[in-house]
C-alpha cells in the first residue's frame, strides 16, 4: 500500500492538468472525435431494437461512448497521468533502467491483444459485420494508437513527433480512425433512413 501511495504522490507531483494539444489541428482532432461520436449515436438511434438491428444499435452506442471519451481525453491528456504513474512506479520499484524491454513487451501485448480482441469482436458481430467492418477497423486503429501512445515508448514518441509533408505524423496516425467511423456512421444512418 505504501508503494501505491508513494507512486501516486510522485505522479501527481510531476503531472498537472492542462490542455493536451492546444494547437489548431489538436482542436480539429477533438472536433473529429466529437463528430464521430455524435454520428455514431445518431446511427444507433436509427437502428431497431430487435435481431441484428439491436446488435448494431449496441455497437454504435459503445462506439459513440468510446469516441466521446477520447474527445474529452484529447485535451485533458489523462494518458500522460497514466504514463507518469508507470514511470514513478518503475523508478520506485527499481526497474526503471529496464523499462525498454517492458515497453517493447507491452506494445507486442497490445498489438497481439488488439488483434485477438478484433477477431473476437468480428466473430461476435459477424451477422452485422458487412455493415460496420470499416467502423470497427477505424475504432480498433484509434484505440491501438491511443494505448501505444500512452506507453510512451521513446522510439514511438520520436516517430509521432516527427513531421511528414509539413504535417505531424501524430495527426496522420490519429485522425484516420475516427474519420472512418464518422463516414460509416453517416452512411449507415442515411441507408437506414432511406429504407
Amino acid at each position: 500500500m505504501d508503494l501505491l501511495q508513494t507512486t501516486l504522490t510522485c505522479a501527481f507531483t510531476r503531472w498537472s492538468p492542462g490542455l493536451g494539444d492546444n494547437h489548431p489541428v489538436g482542436w480539429l482532432t477533438v472536433l473529429v472525435y466529437l463528430a464521430a461520436g455524435i454520428a455514431s449515436a445518431r446511427a444507433a438511434l436509427c437502428c431497431g431494437r430487435e435481431g441484428t438491428e439491436a446488435l448494431e444499435r449496441r455497437f454504435w452506442w459503445i462506439t459513440a461512448a468510446i469516441l466521446l471519451i477520447l474527445a474529452v481525453n484529447k485535451q485533458l491528456d489523462l494518458q500522460s497521468l497514466l504514463t507518469m504513474v508507470a514511470r514513478c512506479h518503475a523508478s520506485l520499484a527499481g526497474w526503471y533502467d529496464d523499462r525498454r524491454g517492458i515497453q517493447r513487451a507491452f506494445i507486442f501485448l497490445v498489438a497481439g491483444g488488439g488483434i485477438a480482441f478484433l477477431g473476437l469482436l468480428a466473430l461476435l458481430l459477424r451477422r452485422i459485420l458487412g455493415r460496420i467492418w470499416l467502423a470497427l477497423a477505424g475504432l480498433a486503429f484509434v484505440c491501438s494508437f491511443v494505448v501505444i501512445r500512452a506507453a510512451s515508448f521513446h522510439h514511438m514518441d520520436g516517430l509521432i513527433g516527427s513531421v511528414a509533408l509539413g504535417v505531424k505524423v501524430n495527426w496522420l496516425l490519429e485522425l484516420p480512425g475516427p474519420l472512418l467511423v464518422l463516414a460509416v456512421a453517416f452512411r449507415r444512418r442515411r441507408a437506414v433512413r432511406s429504407t
